[in-house]
């Protein structure tokens, strides 16, 4: 591992890879910002279209049921996201296309992983301080009503809320709609719009903050929701500060469970005083917490996106 004192910020690194003259960045790479931005319009456009492949192209009947429908595309988002990981292998200028280099240009990596997941996790919970604050206080009000006489909760009443948790487990998991919000969509989504872009896009010579805005425009037109921006925004950040695909996936899947942000509540002020102070705790947190150093062992030295690229 490298001294913490030689260390350098990952995306300074990133931006000094990217400050190469233009030119003979394009002459040694042979990617071009049109090129690139061509790349990953054509991502997009796949992963929207071939959602309607099975009754447009392969005139398949129409599904029979809900389950049938999701599974089909289900079986399309995953075809899209393998077709554009190849085009991006085949397109990325690298120095090995080893299947080492290729997951580790892509974030999928094994080292730093409960970095990945607990960091960004608890930053992302700040922005539902509001949410968790207004559950608690619904929750204290119904123990209030299942209260026995001695003032401590029956075991009956204990006993249905286990039961109710167990249901609910059991339900999300067959539940083909919790499959395409807790897996399918935020697997396929990220490893298209981060994974697949993020790399072909600083390696095009796009600025850092460029990137952190265009994927999300890219991917909100895919999907045509623009809230998704927002979002879209974030996921790329965790990404490029990271260089773990973990990262904004398992925000990506926190943010489906949890849903739009409690902002306030009727009669419950301190519920927009708990989102007021996640959102203050969040903006303070956001740089500290996502360190390329927590989550790299080695971040000096680094000439381009996670030093894969064949200029130096």
């Amino acid at each position: 591992m490298v001294p913490t004192g030689r260390r350098c910020d990952y995306l300074k690194s990133l931006v000094n890879c990217l400050g190469f003259e233009k030119r003979k960045m394009e002459q040694e790479t042979g990617l071009t910002k049109p090129a690139v931005m061509i790349a990953c319009a054509a991502m997009t456009l796949l992963y929207v279209a071939i959602l309607y492949a099975p009754s447009l192209i392969l005139r398949l009947p129409p599904p029979s049921s809900l389950k049938e429908f999701m599974i089909r595309r289900f079986v399309c988002a995953i075809i899209s996201s393998i077709v554009s990981i190849i085009l991006c292998a085949l397109i990325l200028p690298m120095r090995s296309r080893e299947a080492a280099n290729l997951f580790g240009v892509y974030g999928i990596r094994f080292d730093h992983i409960w970095q990945a997941v607990v960091i960004p996790l608890s930053l992302t919970s700040l922005m539902y301080a509001g949410s968790f604050c207004l559950k608690s206080l619904l929750l204290m009000e119904s123990w209030k009503e299942h209260l026995n006489e001695d003032g401590g909760l029956s075991f009956d009443c204990v006993k249905h809320l286990l039961q109710n948790f167990i249901d609910w487990m059991s339900s999300a998991a067959s539940n083909v709609l919790a499959w395409r919000n807790y897996v399918v969509a935020p697997l396929t989504e990220e490893l298209v719009f981060r994974a697949c872009m993020i790399p072909l896009l600083l390696c095009g010579g796009f600025k850092i903050y460029s990137v952190i805005f265009l994927c999300p425009v890219l991917f909100s037109l895919g999907l045509q929701l623009g809230y998704t921006v927002i979002f879209g925004s974030y996921a790329s950040f965790l990404f490029i500060r990271t260089g773990h695909l973990l990262a904004p996936l398992v925000a990506h899947v926190f943010c489906n469970f949890m849903g739009l942000p409690v902002l306030f509540a009727r009669s419950k002020g301190i519920v927009s005083l708990a989102f007021v102070a996640g959102v203050v705790s969040f903006l303070w947190l956001l740089f500290p917490v996502t360190r390329p150093d927590l989550y790299n062992d080695r971040t000096n030295n680094c000439r381009c996106w996670h030093g894969y690229c064949s200029w130096n």
